[in-house]
Protein backbone atom coordinates (compact mmCIF):
# COMPACT_ATOMS: atom_id res chain seq x y z
CA UNK A 1 0.00 0.00 0.00
CA UNK A 2 1.15 3.54 -0.73
CA UNK A 3 1.98 5.56 2.09
CA UNK A 4 1.53 9.53 2.27
CA UNK A 5 2.85 12.09 4.42
CA UNK A 6 0.88 15.15 4.69
CA UNK A 7 2.46 18.06 6.08
CA UNK A 8 -0.21 20.36 6.64
CA UNK A 9 -1.10 22.83 9.14
CA UNK A 10 -4.38 23.91 8.50
CA UNK A 11 -6.60 20.94 10.20
CA UNK A 12 -9.83 21.61 8.16
CA UNK A 13 -7.42 20.52 4.75
CA UNK A 14 -5.05 18.09 6.43
CA UNK A 15 -8.43 16.38 7.45
CA UNK A 16 -10.58 16.87 4.54
CA UNK A 17 -7.29 15.48 2.43
CA UNK A 18 -6.35 12.69 4.86
CA UNK A 19 -10.41 11.22 4.34
CA UNK A 20 -10.21 11.39 0.67
CA UNK A 21 -7.18 9.62 -0.08
CA UNK A 22 -7.75 6.89 2.67
CA UNK A 23 -10.67 6.60 0.60
CA UNK A 24 -8.87 6.35 -2.74
CA UNK A 25 -6.80 3.15 -0.92
CA UNK A 26 -3.69 4.88 0.68
CA UNK A 27 -2.30 4.77 3.89
CA UNK A 28 -1.85 8.50 4.93
CA UNK A 29 0.69 9.75 7.93
CA UNK A 30 0.06 13.66 8.89
CA UNK A 31 2.70 16.07 10.48
CA UNK A 32 1.28 19.83 11.83
CA UNK A 33 4.08 21.74 10.78
CA UNK A 34 7.86 21.31 8.79
CA UNK A 35 9.71 19.85 11.78
CA UNK A 36 7.30 17.20 12.27
CA UNK A 37 6.99 16.82 8.64
CA UNK A 38 11.18 16.06 8.60
CA UNK A 39 11.21 13.85 11.67
CA UNK A 40 8.15 11.93 10.12
CA UNK A 41 9.54 11.46 6.60
CA UNK A 42 12.40 9.60 8.35
CA UNK A 43 10.40 7.46 10.63
CA UNK A 44 7.41 6.75 8.63
CA UNK A 45 9.16 6.47 4.99
CA UNK A 46 6.52 7.16 3.11
CA UNK A 47 6.66 6.72 -0.74
CA UNK A 48 5.32 10.36 -1.11
CA UNK A 49 5.23 13.35 0.46
CA UNK A 50 2.20 16.09 0.27
CA UNK A 51 4.02 19.51 1.08
CA UNK A 52 2.23 22.37 1.91
CA UNK A 53 3.76 25.46 1.23
CA UNK A 54 2.97 27.91 4.08
CA UNK A 55 3.53 26.20 7.43
CA UNK A 56 4.89 29.05 9.65
CA UNK A 57 8.06 29.18 10.91
CA UNK A 58 10.01 26.91 8.61
CA UNK A 59 7.95 26.78 5.36
CA UNK A 60 7.27 23.76 3.20
CA UNK A 61 10.60 24.79 1.02
CA UNK A 62 12.64 24.92 3.39
CA UNK A 63 11.37 21.81 5.24
CA UNK A 64 11.52 20.06 1.83
CA UNK A 65 15.68 21.44 1.63
CA UNK A 66 15.81 19.19 4.64
CA UNK A 67 14.26 16.24 3.87
CA UNK A 68 16.21 16.54 0.69
CA UNK A 69 19.81 16.68 2.64
CA UNK A 70 19.31 13.97 4.68
CA UNK A 71 20.07 10.59 2.59
CA UNK A 72 17.74 8.70 4.39
CA UNK A 73 14.69 11.31 2.76
CA UNK A 74 16.48 12.45 -0.27
CA UNK A 75 14.52 9.75 -2.52
CA UNK A 76 11.44 10.39 -0.88
CA UNK A 77 9.02 12.67 -4.19
CA UNK A 78 7.23 15.69 -2.90
CA UNK A 79 4.37 17.18 -3.83
CA UNK A 80 3.99 21.14 -3.46
CA UNK A 81 0.83 22.16 -1.91
CA UNK A 82 -0.13 26.47 -2.35
CA UNK A 83 -3.19 28.39 -2.31
CA UNK A 84 -1.10 30.43 -4.83
CA UNK A 85 -0.69 29.45 -8.29
CA UNK A 86 2.23 32.48 -8.80
CA UNK A 87 4.74 31.19 -11.68
CA UNK A 88 7.42 32.11 -8.74
CA UNK A 89 6.38 29.88 -6.29
CA UNK A 90 5.81 27.15 -8.82
CA UNK A 91 9.65 28.01 -9.66
CA UNK A 92 10.35 28.16 -5.72
CA UNK A 93 9.58 24.63 -5.42
CA UNK A 94 11.33 23.17 -8.70
CA UNK A 95 14.41 24.78 -7.15
CA UNK A 96 14.20 23.04 -3.68
CA UNK A 97 13.65 19.67 -5.24
CA UNK A 98 9.82 19.13 -5.40
CA UNK A 99 8.80 16.60 -8.42
CA UNK A 100 4.81 18.51 -8.59
CA UNK A 101 3.19 21.53 -7.89
CA UNK A 102 -0.72 21.33 -6.89
CA UNK A 103 -2.69 24.75 -6.26
CA UNK A 104 -5.29 24.54 -3.61
CA UNK A 105 -8.35 24.13 -3.76
CA UNK A 106 -7.01 20.27 -4.89
CA UNK A 107 -8.29 18.75 -7.53
CA UNK A 108 -8.10 15.39 -6.24
CA UNK A 109 -8.18 13.58 -9.73
CA UNK A 110 -5.58 15.72 -10.96
CA UNK A 111 -3.12 15.01 -7.61
CA UNK A 112 -4.16 11.14 -7.80
CA UNK A 113 -2.66 11.22 -10.96
CA UNK A 114 0.42 13.03 -9.93
CA UNK A 115 0.75 10.73 -6.72
CA UNK A 116 0.43 7.49 -8.83
CA UNK A 117 3.34 9.36 -11.24
CA UNK A 118 5.80 9.73 -8.66
CA UNK A 119 4.86 7.04 -5.71
CA UNK A 120 7.44 4.12 -6.03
Amino acid sequence: MTKILIVEDNELNRDMLQRRLERKGYEVVCAVDGPQGIAMATSERPNLILMDVALGEMDGWEATLAIRAAPATADIPVIALTAHALESDRRRSVEVGCVEFETKPVSLPQLIEKIERHAA
